[in-house]
């Protein structure tokens, strides 16, 4: 990695793309600091006194701790991110986007300017329920005795702040997709959670290691390394691992040449949906719980079951219970995921058509089953995946009370990132090195 990297400065073209990419995220990191005006910038770090150990830690890693400052960038690219995953979903129900998907580059373009659209009437509403749900609670700095007007004045600079610093964050990352190393909204997503690690490895270092003995101390040194270099090592494994799937073509002639007739393969990756179904599940469950630490000072006892800050408690072995309803839901939004994402039988349909077949299965229904077979099998040992790589912040937090802000999505990001990004970035070196030979 450092290799390529090191290759990668010496040249001037991608060397530029590098030091574009990296101030942008300078001018991410400035934005995130950034407090909106008129608002009080220690309200929600107060009210949500547990963010960075309970159910809302995900939005103190994944706005890069803006969210519990209110800063200028404290809704993050999640809009963004939502709003994809509402497009995605709606290519598949609304015919017409799915003939827009097929037109190629242009259906593209015309999906991707409906996603910016969708994504600012996501940050709009976001904005505008957390101003007007909060203005008057502390948000709003002196909102007692402010007149209405003065009060309507500020709850529309805090909603255009948010929207606006939700939508530079969603054109940073498009220009880091086009003008930088690829990548921009996972990049922008990427630093926001790089961000808040060295403030946790303090807060491990102040558990575990502070004021213990040699021993103990180089002990817990030791461990927490391993359990962090396994997790690392598992991820890569993870989103690395695929099942190639062989496909041999027939055979053409056209005119007075041979088409076709070449071997080739389905790449199914082990971990075909991502990220994904820890993100649906981690939401679902952690919505009602949110909902209630927000508007409510009371803590309801239903809620401990969906909090993972109860889970695998020693002392509380009971609320370990809503980890099961966890599981299965990463198991279901894994197969449900894939499914909107993988279409055997359009695969099936393609091939048929070009004709391509996968040695020893008949075209048509029986590659259809076959691949839905092969899937099956491959998103279950995904899923199993991504629960242990999960499980394992849980069981550290639950068990020796490891309180850090990053878990297992952050992390299955954070590697998937960067591989990705690697690789893109020695993709635009051997293509500037094919240009060059050519050129000679």
């Amino acid at each position: 990695m450092f290799k390529s990297l090191l290759a990668a400065f010496k040249n001037k073209d991608i060397r530029k793309k590098l030091m574009y990419t990296l101030m942008m995220l300078i001018v991410i990191r400035i934005g995130s600091l950034l407090p909106i005006p008129g608002v009080n910038t220690e309200y929600f770090s107060t009210l949500l006194s547990d963010i960075a150990t309970g159910d809302l830690s995900y939005l103190s890693a994944f706005t890069g701790g803006s969210f519990e400052r209110m800063g200028l960038f404290a809704l993050s690219i999640t809009p963004y991110i939502t709003s994809s995953i509402i497009m995605q979903l709606l290519t598949i129900a609304i015919p017409k986007l799915e003939e827009m998907q097929k037109e190629g580059e242009d259906g593209r373009k015309k999906i991707a300017s409906i996603t910016r659209y969708v994504t600012i009437g996501l940050s709009l509403f976001e904005s505008i329920a957390m101003a007007i749900g909060f203005g008057r609670q502390g948000l709003i700095k002196d909102y007692e005795g402010m007149s209405m007007l003065h009060y309507t004045t500020s709850i529309i600079v805090v909603v255009s702040a948010l929207t606006a610093g939700s939508a530079v964050l969603m054109w940073i990352g498009e220009r880091i997709t086009e003008n930088g190393v690829g990548n921009g909204i996972s990049i922008v997503l990427l630093i926001n959670i790089i961000s808040s690690i060295p403030n946790d490895f303090a807060t491990l270092f102040g558990t575990f290691v502070s004021g213990k003995t040699i021993a103990r101390g180089t002990t817990a040194a030791v461990i927490i390394l391993a359990i962090m270099v396994a997790v690392v090592a598992l991820v890569c494994l993870l989103q690395a691992g695929e099942r190639r799937i062989p496909v041999q073509y027939s055979q053409k002639v056209a005119g007075r040449r041979s088409v076709g007739g070449q071997s080739t393969h389905i790449p199914l990756k082990v971990n075909t949906a991502g990220v994904m179904p820890i993100i649906f599940a981690s939401s679902i469950m952690q919505f009602p719980v949110i909902i209630v630490q927000l508007f409510s000072s009371r803590t309801y006892e239903w809620t401990k079951y969906l909090s993972s800050s109860y889970w695998c408690r020693l002392s509380m072995p009971k609320y370990s219970i809503g980890l099961l309803l966890y599981i299965v839901l990463v198991v279901v939004f894994a197969y449900f995921y894939t499914s909107i994402t993988f279409n055997p039988i359009q695969i099936a349909d393609n091939m048929k058509k070009a004709g391509g077949v996968i040695p020893g299965i008949t075209p048509g229904k029986s590659t259809s089953d076959y691949l839905n077979r092969i899937l099956n099998y491959i998103v279950f040992v995904g899923a199993v995946g991504l629960m242990i790589i999960a499980l394992i912040p849980i069981l550290c937090s639950g068990i020796f009370n490891a309180s850090v802000s990053f878990g297992g999505t952050s992390i299955i990001i954070i590697v998937g990132v960067v591989l990705e990004t690697m690789r893109q970035i020695e993709s635009m070196m051997v293509n500037r090195y094919y240009k060059g030979f050519l050129s000679e």
